[in-house]
């Protein structure tokens, strides 16, 4: 379940004078944003009830919560004595506290005091993408054809600014569908920035410890650390087969031999049997748009990161009815117990030396789970 909820209007609110217990470049980035009240929301969600507990992840629980004046909220509290969320709750704060965009969840303000570090979110409906993906009969959501295609491109869209529009650049580390929230009208919302890297213009990668989820991991990162905005873009191809598949990339099983997701549909590229991933709860759908979306997501999980496209030529590729160009593409690259590799079709030796070009030795534990 997502760790990160939220949707609704956002109004001002006075600022906290509750005592910080940070200092320095913590102060500075506190003072980005509206300061609540351990109370304000301890009231707002009715003392964290189980019943307003609407997600869980590594970094902590998250609640639904109504202000007095009635805007809802969502509240994501840092887990206890947890120094990875405390780094967390302050990189969500510093990367996304003045950012906004249609397709980002806008972060609203926070909570220290005392032993508490909470973050308040605006509220999104529809809760998270996986849950409306791999449990679309309890939501009663119909998630057709139409649909999906459009939440495909807002999260391409969102990621687009991240990476071109907005100085500096934002990495998010951590695409995935229960980082998707889908608000009343299911466009989505990138959420849970709390693995993101700042991005300067001058420099190619940053050389950084492993974070986030198998199955979504660009081997070149998952191998050696080194993080370029590609990396997300692998993600955001892996996320564009679980959307069209209803399937989880996680599972490691699919095709009955052990495969991933993705290995699955590559090798059912290559048999001219693509149509076989699509999800049978999608109904009807136009064969020849589906399949340049499942291509376009081959072209962003190459296994060579310079193979893969920017975010915004991702766009166009979505949104027109272009033919794209078959040929052009390798088999692409992926990480599973510990290693990187391919499908069974040979990667081209650029790919390879792109995949193996840090010696930083790595190990599967290093791989945050979510």
């Amino acid at each position: 379940m997502s760790c990160g909820c939220f949707g609704g209007s956002v109004v001002q609110r006075k600022r906290s004078t509750a005592p910080s217990t940070t200092g320095g470049i913590e102060e500075q980035l506190l003072r980005r944003v509206d300061h609540f009240s351990y109370n304000q929301l301890r009231s707002a969600t009715d003392d964290f009830h189980s019943s307003n507990k609407i997600g869980r992840g590594g970094f902590g629980t998250v609640y639904k919560g109504i202000l007095k004046d009635g805007t809802e909220i969502a509240v994501k509290t840092l887990a206890a004595q947890s120094k990875q969320g405390d780094r967390e709750f302050l990189t969500e704060i510093n990367t996304i506290s003045n950012v906004k965009h249609p397709n980002l969840v806008e972060l609203i303000g926070c909570c220290i005091q005392g032993a508490n570090r909470i973050l308040v979110y605006e509220y999104v409906e529809n809760k998270s993408l996986d849950k409306v993906l791999l449990d679309q009969r309890s939501t009663n959501i119909e998630f057709d054809w139409s649909k999906r295609s459009a939440v495909c491109i807002g999260i391409a869209r969102g990621l687009a600014f991240l990476h071109e529009e907005l100085v500096p650049h934002i990495v998010h580390r951590d695409i995935k569908s229960s980082n998707i929230l889908l608000d009343k009208d299911l466009n989505p919302k990138i959420g849970d920035f709390g693995l993101a890297k700042l991005f300067p213009d001058n420099i190619t990668h940053i050389s950084t410890r492993i974070a986030g989820t198998t199955g979504y991991l660009a081997p070149e990162y998952a191998l050696g650390g080194q993080l370029t905005m590609k990396a997300d873009v692998y993600s955001f191809g892996v996320l564009v087969l679980e959307i069209i598949s209803g399937r989880s990339s996680s599972k490691t099983d699919w095709g009955g031999t052990g495969m991933l997701l993705l290995e699955w549909a590559w090798q059912l590229h290559e048999e001219g049997k693509l149509l076989e991933l699509v999800d049978p709860e999608l109904g009807e759908f136009p064969e020849e748009d589906v399949l340049r979306y499942m291509k376009v997501a081959f072209f962003c999980t190459q296994a060579a990161a310079n193979r893969r496209p920017l975010m915004s030529q991702v766009i166009k590729m979505l949104v027109r009815n272009v033919r794209l160009n078959d040929k052009e593409l390798m088999a692409p690259g992926f990480f599973q117990d510990g290693g990187a590799s391919s499908s069974k079709k040979s990667i081209e030796s650029s790919a390879m030396s792109s995949i193996q070009m840090s010696s930083v030795p790595v190990t599967i534990t290093d791989v945050t789970p979510r």
